[in-house]
């Protein structure tokens, strides 16, 4: 299984919805790879390119991508309880 999480840069994981998808990763046991995007929207062309949006936080996990932190977790939760 492969795991990308496109987050924000914030510089814990309790400030912000992209490190609450983390701690839930992390929860689950799931080795990721971090990938920190610019706090500018105009400079996520890379989020865009794997999503079709620049919002973050967006996990790539085996190839799909899944977008919003709340769909995320609940992926999370039913895929890996």
């Amino acid at each position: 299984m492969t795991a990308v999480l496109y987050r924000c840069g914030a510089p814990t994981d309790r400030l912000c919805a992209c490190g609450r998808v983390a701690r839930e990763l992390r929860r689950a046991g799931i080795p990721f790879e971090t990938v920190r995007v610019p706090l500018r929207r105009a400079r996520r062309d890379e989020v865009e390119r794997v999503s079709g949006q620049r919002v973050v936080p967006v996990l790539v996990l085996d190839g799909e991508p899944i977008c919003d932190s709340r769909r995320i977790v609940e992926h999370l939760r039913w895929r890996f309880p």
